[in-house]
């Protein structure tokens, strides 16, 4: 066996041993496109990613034989290697409400181009089970870093944190007000930030995003299911049926607050959201003594100042009234602001040039 791999696919969460020679399962299907340079999400452009017939598909999973490295109840993922390179072919199911979820993500897809959006480079639709090949994601996911258990668990450092956090708000920036059309991701969640190897977030599962409005308004309908994920809807959402680019910054503000605290989202158990149980600590516009919310298992190892900055700004995004939300313009900004120090000194240790 090989050098052991996880890959968590966007709301899957399986992990699994890869192994294999260098070559195995290789087919040459590059993508095409003009490459983002890590400014701070100022890239724009479609990327060209290659189509694929079903039998290179099958050629690159070894008639899917290759280790299944995320599965849930929509799709499942396969490592593979694509023009040398480690990939993850994710197949969705084979059902006409899940081929419209694969289209909806194939579309944006196709659209995206930022560093901080996991990359498409290949795809298939073929067949009723549509299949996307995405870049490879050697350190799995934010939800497994923060509450994963053993030693990933709560492990991140105060400065990675800040640093993923700044690098998610690039993204959803990029997608409210540099994408033409507009795009909300609608499943903003830690399990939706995948962490290369470098320790860099990419944004992924496109499946619930909304294309092509500017006012950020659409009625829910009877042929979309209800989208986000427990312990990050936004309530207005909830009460009214419209998804709007607010949407997204609230389960923004809920994933601060989990980087803030190390805190899930949601316990099933006990049916606890995190919004509820910090409420009476975060109302908005005042102070907050971050001694109280910060994840414990960071000790002293984090910056007062900073994270009573972040856990205003988290107080600000998940505020009941939408319009009082700020912008992730307003976000990014407040961000690299207000955790400056972390968030340079991680770039330094990264490429030695101060990039993140």
């Amino acid at each position: 066996m090989g050098q052991r791999y996880r890959y968590f696919c966007c709301g899957c969460g399986a992990d699994a041993a890869a192994g294999g020679r260098e070559g195995d399962n290789d087919v040459d299907a590059g993508a095409g496109g003009h490459d983002v340079g890590e400014d701070g999400g100022k890239g724009r452009g479609a990327v060209g990613a290659r189509r694929l017939s079903w039998g290179q598909v099958e050629a690159m999973t070894g008639g899917f034989t290759s280790a299944v490295v995320g599965e849930g109840g929509f799709s499942t993922v396969y490592l593979a290697r694509i023009s040398g390179a480690l990939a993850a072919v994710k197949v969705h199911r084979g059902s006409e409400r899940l081929h419209r979820v694969f289209r909806q993500e194939l579309d944006a897809l196709l659209r995206v181009r930022h560093p901080h959006i996991v990359r498409l480079l290949a795809f298939c639709e073929q067949q009723e089970e549509g299949v996307l090949v995405l870049e490879f994601a050697a350190n799995g996911n934010l939800h497994e870093r923060l509450h994963g258990g053993g030693k990933a668990a709560g492990a991140m450092p105060w400065a990675r944190r800040m640093s993923v956090a700044l690098q998610v708000a690039w993204a959803l920036e990029y997608l409210h007000d540099q994408c033409e059309p507009q795009v909300v991701h609608g499943d903003v969640k830690a399990s939706n930030v995948l962490l290369d190897a470098a320790m860099s977030a990419k944004l992924c599962d496109f499946g619930s995003t909304r294309m092509g409005f500017s006012a950020a308004v659409r009625p829910r309908s009877s042929a979309h299911t209800m989208l986000g994920s427990p312990g990050y809807v936004d309530p207005h959402y909830i009460r009214s049926g419209m998804v709007t680019k607010k949407s997204d910054v609230y389960s923004f503000g809920v994933l601060l607050l989990e980087l803030l605290t190390g805190m899930e989202a949601f316990c099933a158990g006990e049916g606890r959201l995190l919004t509820a149980v910090l409420a009476p600590l975060l109302k908005a516009g005042a102070p907050c003594d971050a001694r109280v919310l910060v994840d414990e298992k960071l000790g002293s190892s984090y910056d007062a100042s900073e994270a009573s900055a972040v856990a205003a700004l988290a107080a600000s995004c998940v505020g009941e009234n939408p319009s009082l939300r700020p912008s992730m313009a307003d976000v990014v900004r407040t961000l690299q602001q207000s955790a400056q120090g972390s968030i340079s000194a991680v770039g330094k240790r990264s490429d030695g040039h101060g990039r993140l």
